[in-house]
């Protein structure tokens, strides 16, 4: 499957074994799909959530063991006959699938947060999931290398969510916690006016140095990992890491900067993931 959109982060790259890049291309074909269903163009909301709930009748046959004569609805057998070989292939649980596409549904209903807990609350199901499903491809399920999975998803969900404050803005979106946005004297006007503030960079250094903990916190699963796995796990932290310095020498300017990653950055972080 072609990667179609631009990606902070490597999807079935190289550094992956040949053997698991078509279960993660059917994973992202998955995901991808299925949020852009909740995120892209002009469509009504109820539409959405139709074209969701047939994404979850399709989890549904699979779950049943895609025993059904029926078989697939015909528009989405290209997603979900791959997908289901897959998860019959590599013995994956269903859960997290169902989890990803809860929070996708979440999207389109709900557009604010009020604190951490709550975005964390979405974030264990919009990225852990995929954390979670890689580690069963590896065979590395453990309750530390899930704990430290959980982390790397989280602190990249909310990378993507600093760097993207604008766009979100534009879909009317806002992911930055209601009560730190209070704390520090940010309102949503600021926000569509692109307002660069004392207070502005006060908040979104406050986030981004927990995100950055965040991600330091579950790295120690890369250098568990062995071989290209591991090293394709420390190139994607020290992707996310690197957005935050990025925003950071932008002095947190999201609006008019978006960080994204050059061959620059890409051979800084090589260097650190090698190091």
């Amino acid at each position: 499957m072609a990667v179609d959109h631009y990606e902070n982060f490597p999807v079935a790259s190289l550094l992956l074994p040949r053997r698991l890049r078509g279960a993660v291309a059917d994973i992202y074909r998955f995901a991808r799909s299925a949020d852009d269903i909740a995120d892209e163009g002009a469509m009504e909301d109820a539409w959405r959530l139709e074209q969701l709930a047939a994404y979850r009748a399709q989890l549904h046959w699979i779950a049943s063991g895609a025993r059904s004569d029926a078989g697939p609805a015909p528009a989405l057998a290209p997603i979900f006959e791959p997908l289901a070989a897959t998860i019959a292939r590599h013995q994956l649980p269903i859960t997290p699938f169902y989890d990803l596409l809860s929070a996708f549904e979440q999207d389109v209903s709900v557009k604010r947060y009020a604190d951490m807990p709550a975005l964390l609350d979405y974030c264990a199901r919009s990225a852990n999931p995929v954390g979670r499903l890689m580690l069963h491809l590896y065979g590395a399920v453990t309750p530390d290398n899930l704990r430290d999975a959980d982390a790397i998803c989280s602190g990249l969900q909310l990378v993507n969510f600093w760097q993207d404050v604008r766009v979100d803005h534009r879909k009317d979106r806002i992911y930055l916690p209601l009560d730190a946005m209070r704390r520090h004297g940010v309102t949503e006007d600021d926000i569509a006016a692109c307002r660069l503030s004392p207070q502005w960079t006060a908040l979104m250094a406050e986030r981004i140095e927990a995100t950055r903990a965040l991600l330091n916190c579950g790295a120690p699963l890369a250098r568990r990992l062995p071989g290209r796995i591991g090293l394709e796990l420390r190139l994607v932290v020290q992707g996310g890491l690197r957005i935050l310095e990025r925003i950071e020498m932008a002095r947190y300017d999201v609006f008019m900067n978006r960080p994204q990653l050059g061959a620059k950055d890409w051979g800084v972080m090589l260097w650190r993931a090698c190091t």
